[in-house]
């Protein structure tokens, strides 16, 4: 007879390694699976139920980043700002030529080819590889869009970042005029108080601008082209400006 101790049956083997772990843990083998089986239902409970607070917590945060883009937008047009030919410490803000994409869309798609550059009758579209992000611009005090009749910008674009737009569509930036500063309240020049320069030569009209009241009034039909700003007599800044489309633009009024 071998002096070996027989080998357990593997039920027996199961049975002696489960009093083994019930030795260790103080606990039988039942109430220890019964436990991680309580804890691996609290566990899955518990993260079904964080699950829609994380992707609420999520879609908040893109929702937050998409937020930011209009400022990131401002941001870059407001970096693309040339400083001002007749003061060197007055920046002036840029604007897109009419039909322009969003801003980060036309940055994007705009090829930076200069055919609109060379169709503008006006000359008033530039590329400047240090301003603007390389991309057109118009600097409206130096020259602005004079919405022409054929929009010619528009339609010879080959990338898209120009979208052929209707003439009240357009939505360059809008006007903002400043009352404390206009020659109408301080006199700046002969007749001042009767200056309706910026209204006489509004290239779209009384839908866009009229005098109301004594005081001129920027209305929704501004496309924001910028001849009133760059016709305006006030010096050093003009009392009559436009905004951006990139930047939140002040409310429009409506007739």
């Amino acid at each position: 007879m071998s002096d070996q101790p027989p080998k357990p049956r593997p039920n027996e083997q199961k049975l002696g390694e489960q009093k083994l772990d019930e030795q260790k843990s103080g606990e039988p083998a039942a109430d220890q699976k019964r436990v991680l089986d309580r804890r691996g239902f609290f566990t899955r409970g518990l993260r079904e139920f964080l699950r829609p607070i994380a992707d609420a917590a999520v879609e908040k945060i893109q929702e937050v980043e998409e937020s930011f883009a209009p400022l990131r937008a401002a941001a870059a047009v407001s970096r693309g700002s040339i400083s001002s030919q007749s003061s060197s410490s007055h920046t002036l803000p840029i604007l897109r030529p009419p039909g322009a994409l969003d801003e980060a869309d036309f940055l994007s798609t705009c090829s930076r080819c200069n055919a609109c550059v060379t169709a503008c009758p006006a000359q008033c579209i530039r590329i400047d590889a240090n301003v603007a992000g390389n991309a057109p611009f118009i600097v409206a005090q130096e020259s602005a869009c004079v919405v022409c009749t054929g929009l010619e910008c528009m339609f010879v674009c080959p990338s898209g970042a120009l979208v052929p737009t209707r003439l009240a569509e357009i939505d360059m930036g809008l006007a903002v005029w400043n009352a404390d500063t206009c020659v109408r309240k301080s006199g700046q020049e002969t007749d001042a108080q009767e200056c309706t320069i910026c209204i006489d030569d509004c290239p779209i009209g009384e839908v866009a601008i009229r005098l109301h009241e004594g005081k001129i009034q920027v209305l929704d039909g501004c496309v924001g082209c910028g001849v009133c700003e760059n016709h305006c007599p006030t010096r050093p800044a003009r009392s009559i400006n436009v905004v951006p489309r990139a930047f939140n633009t002040p409310a429009r009024t409506t007739a």
